[in-house]
């Protein structure tokens, strides 16, 4: 019946009668979602970037991470360098110039692993994890700079931290992930770690420690990562849970504890077995930087890719879990 009405109108009406048949219909009237926006996630596409770390100064966002160039099909790490990016609105990013290797410590031998950066009294100082070339196990070296983007060169000549220093565990690899942060007082704190969550003072050159390395208590199933930031008063100590890794948090008053676990902040990043974070605020808003494997058909847990999702706190200071998204956020202004 429908047909042999159709077919009786004019072309034009036959069309228009066929438009409000679909409409009608629930099924057909669906329309294709919009595609995602300019930018999204992941935010850098033209190579592999891993364990994101991220300073603010002023205006701009100043994004370091690792850089994966394992070729596929291999699933392995395989990391040489760091990578620097900056942003004033975190959607356009611009990449400079290589500010690190891990050829640049004589005393270094691979794995340029995770790392960060923060400013103290007009120099930049970045703590970076890697392979002790003549003492077994990870290692925690850092260089200094007179600007953000580099160059950077080894501050010290030497590791500041290597595996027979630490004794909470017995594997090779639990010093890596430095954080660093410095408190309302002044003092510096580098926090790492893998199974065993570490943390020391550091004195005001930011290149030695001042006490003794301590083992962090109230992380349950702390396996690597962790983060250490202020906001509202409180600070957090987020890290990498179990294996594939999801974030946790806890929170304190004092970044010497003691330590309340407050549960996840995100689930398993897309594609990879691990998952690295850096939170920041940034002209009003909070952010939540990580890596997942989801760039093209070749991310991996071994060729990763930084992410950036909104991050939001409660009123009572506790953290909402954050929704990771291919949208990615808005341009901020």
């Amino acid at each position: 019946m429908l047909r042999r009405i159709l077919s009786s109108l004019p072309p034009a009406a036959r069309l228009a009668g066929l438009g409000i048949v679909l409409a009608a219909s629930p099924a057909l009237a669906q329309t294709a979602a919009p595609a995602p926006a300019a930018g999204g996630n992941p935010i850098i596409k033209t190579k592999y970037t891993a364990d994101p770390a991220a300073l603010v100064q002023g205006g701009t966002v100043y994004l370091y991470t690792g850089h994966d160039v394992a070729p596929a099909p291999q699933e392995r790490y395989e990391m040489h360098e760091w990578l620097c990016f900056s942003s004033k609105d975190m959607v356009n990013w611009t990449e400079h110039p290589v500010p690190l290797k891990v050829s640049d410590f004589t005393w270094a031998k691979d794995d340029a692993w995770a790392s960060q950066v923060i400013a103290r009294n007009g120099k930049f100082y970045w703590y970076l994890a890697m392979e002790h070339g003549t003492i077994r196990g990870k290692a925690i070296g850092v260089a200094v700079a007179d600007n953000p983007v580099g160059p950077f060169k080894d501050a010290r000549g030497s590791a500041l931290i290597t595996n027979d220093m630490t004794k909470a565990t017995g594997i090779s690899w639990d010093d890596i992930d430095p954080t660093v942060i410095i408190d309302k007082g002044g003092q510096a704190y580098l926090f790492w770690g893998n199974t065993a969550c570490y943390y020391a003072k550091l004195k005001a050159n930011m290149t030695e420690l001042d006490g003794p390395i301590q083992t962090v208590q109230g992380l349950p199933r702390f396996t690597e990562a962790p983060w250490v930031h202020e906001h509202g008063g409180w600070y957090y100590l987020s890290y990498a849970t179990e294996f594939p890794e999801k974030i946790a948090y806890a929170m304190s008053r004092s970044l010497e504890g003691p330590w309340q676990y407050k549960g996840l902040l995100n689930e398993i990043a897309g594609n990879s077995n691990t998952n690295h974070q850096a939170i920041i605020d940034f002209k009003g808003k909070s952010y939540f930087i990580y890596h997942n494997g989801g760039m093209n058909e070749k991310g991996s847990s071994y060729r990763r890719s930084v992410c950036i999702d909104y991050l939001n706190y409660n009123k009572d200071g506790t953290i909402q879990r954050v929704r990771m998204t291919t949208e990615g956020v808005s341009a901020a202004k």
